[in-house]
């Protein structure tokens, strides 16, 4: 009897519910502040690198755009009034340029493309540059590196957090067939 009394002293002591586990290494959000803080302070370094860099340009007359470039008509078509929008295709020519105006890709290296807007992969700035400008258009970009190949370069030729220049021409804009009908 003494037994059974102590089996069930034991199970009943020990029928407690399920104890969560604790994380072994307890993690702050520090690491995030301090990246976004390193983020911030590269993007306003880099933003005044093209501040300082349009206001040397004299000759052009540089526009901000609203996700964060600056740009100039090279050649502004004032009779067309559409601009690319989503599926659209786009058939285009563009270059890179450092910002000490030394060629990375000319426009034969990467060639006339045709481009789906927004459903084929480009780089951030130029995905939203293709929807600025009108058929027949030519602009020039500044990018700072988050809107180019950002932290982690483009495995080539473009490093890491590189801001650059891109030279784009939109040749012909053909509206999404399924919107026209």
């Amino acid at each position: 009897m003494r037994i059974l009394s102590l089996i069930f002293l034991i199970t009943l002591v020990s029928c407690g519910g399920p104890e969560p586990r604790r994380p072994v290494e307890v993690k702050s959000g520090s690491f995030f502040k301090q990246s976004v803080k390193r983020s911030k302070e590269l993007l306003a370094k880099e933003e005044k690198l093209l501040q300082d860099l349009m206001a040397k340009d004299t000759v052009h007359e540089y526009t901000h755009s609203a996700s964060g470039s600056w740009f100039f008509y090279n050649v502004k078509n004032e009779s067309a009034d559409y601009t690319a929008q989503p599926d659209d295709l786009v058939i285009m020519s563009y270059n890179i340029i450092s910002l000490k105006n030394d060629t990375i890709y000319s426009m034969d290296d990467i060639g006339t493309l045709t481009y789906k807007v927004d459903k084929q992969d480009l780089f951030p700035g130029l995905r939203n540059s293709v929807k600025m400008l009108k058929e027949g258009e030519t602009g020039t970009f500044l990018f700072p590196s988050s809107l180019g190949y950002g932290y982690h370069g483009d495995n080539d030729k473009i490093g890491i957090n590189v801001p650059f220049k891109v030279t784009l021409s939109v040749f012909k804009i053909e509206k999404n067939q399924e919107l026209v009908e």
